[in-house]
């Protein structure tokens, strides 16, 4: 634990050491055990998510009949969490959330995050659960890592514009 929560930096001015810098909390950046940690962090957050979906109380999506339901994705630090468009679901996904902000001093930064709905959600529903999660509402044709965060119906689109 002292690799994990005591960092300190020593600090070179004018060829002259000055007093340490010691941080109390946190990683140092390239800490060889960070991939590893992050990894089981985010297993607590995948336990919470599948314990909500097992108890009924979200719902995620299934992209055809018969096939297991997608609750969320975990790409590295970003996530993307799946349920119905009401608010009761929405809630429990804050609470989700805010037990593992809790749990891994680890906060999620609402700021930058993002809330899409289907066209089926109508504007009140869609506004009333950005204003509870604290996040804006998806802008179609924004981007994510590079590419069109929303695909369609038109693959062919998105293959012309990776080739371009």
């Amino acid at each position: 634990m002292m690799c994990v929560t005591y960092v300190e930096y020593q600090v070179l001015l004018n060829g002259d050491h000055i007093s340490p810098i010691t941080l109390a909390k946190g990683l140092r950046q390239g800490f060889p055990l960070y991939p590893y940690l992050h990894v089981l962090c985010v297993e607590g957050i995948s336990v919470l998510i599948k314990h909500h979906e097992f108890t009924r109380k979200i719902h995620g999506i299934c992209i055809c009949r018969q096939t297991p339901s997608i609750i969320h994705l975990l790409f590295a630090d970003d996530n993307f969490l799946f349920c119905k468009a009401t608010t009761t679901e929405a809630n429990y996904l804050k609470d989700i959330l805010l037990s593992y902000e809790v749990a891994s001093d680890q906060a999620m930064n609402f700021s930058k995050s993002v809330v899409a709905f289907s066209k089926n959600t109508s504007h009140e529903v869609a506004a009333s659960i950005s204003r509870l999660m604290g996040v804006t509402k998806f802008i179609r044709n924004s981007k994510y890592l590079g590419l069109p965060s929303m695909i369609g119906r038109n693959q062919k689109a998105i293959s012309y514009y990776l080739k371009d």
